[in-house]
């Protein structure tokens, strides 16, 4: 019974998904509609499959339909990421981080730097050994974070992170400079192409964790710009999906 209610799931999602991508991308441009439902008929039948949406809240229903909408490009791009996910071998994808909770997870998958997780849509990979407390607060309050910009920013998110680590590079070569050299140039470039990046700084201070330990003294962001998710977990009657998810 559970196979036949995640078959059911898989192509329901599938086919809601494709439609809501084809009818969005159709109002842009006919071969846009196409694209756009075969990513979200493809993102549907794979997290349909694997019950990645939480039908019973609201928010699992927002997720779904930015998915299938707004967010396509990033989904486009993250199953990408589901191939890499499962190349890597065992152990791969993490269901309790995953089922009902809005996103997959992969333990293993593509990442720039070790050590270092990637998310890319509705999908994250290199989340470690997240039998780690730590390492399960990352994903949960870092790199959750980043799906929902992804959702949020929909085809912006991509080129305006892109864009910043960019010219970040620049950025940082000039604060290597005007500090005499004294610093690596490679975190100098670090600091202002990813720690300073404002999805990064909104992530790292969702996590609790600004200012991160490889940013540069002095440099850029001093304080958080959001409450850390455990404070407004502790202090809010309203329990998010991604939180405490219902399975």
């Amino acid at each position: 019974m559970t196979t036949v209610k995640r078959i059911v799931e898989a192509l329901v999602a599938a086919a809601a998904g494709a439609a809501i991508g084809w009818f969005v991308g159709g109002l842009l441009h006919p071969i846009v509609g196409t694209v756009m439902a075969v990513i979200a008929g493809l993102n549907g039948l794979i997290s349909g499959w694997r019950q990645v949406y939480a039908w019973q809240s609201l928010i699992g229903w927002v997720a779904f339909v930015l998915d299938s909408s707004w967010a396509t490009l990033s989904i486009g791009v993250g199953l990408l990421t589901h191939v890499a996910g499962r190349l890597k071998g065992a152990p791969g994808y993490e269901p309790s981080l995953s089922r009902r909770q809005d996103r997959h997870v992969y333990r293993h998958g593509f990442s720039l730097q070790p050590g270092f997780a990637l998310t890319v849509g509705n999908v994250i990979g290199g989340a470690g050994d997240v039998d780690v407390p730590r390492r399960r607060k990352l994903i949960t309050d870092h790199e959750g974070v980043h799906v929902w910009q992804a959702r949020w920013w929909g085809p912006l998110y991509l080129p305006l992170y892109g864009l910043w680590a960019l010219i970040g590079i620049i950025g940082g070569l000039v604060v290597w400079l005007r500090g005499g050299r004294r610093e690596k140039l490679g975190k100098a470039v670090e600091t202002c192409s990813y720690y300073l990046n404002p999805y990064e700084w909104w992530a790292y201070s969702r996590d609790d964790l600004w200012p991160p330990a490889g940013k540069l003294e002095g440099v850029g962001w001093r304080k958080a710009c959001a409450r850390p998710l455990a404070e407004v977990r502790a202090t809010s009657k309203f329990r998010r999906s991604i939180a405490t998810p219902k399975v």
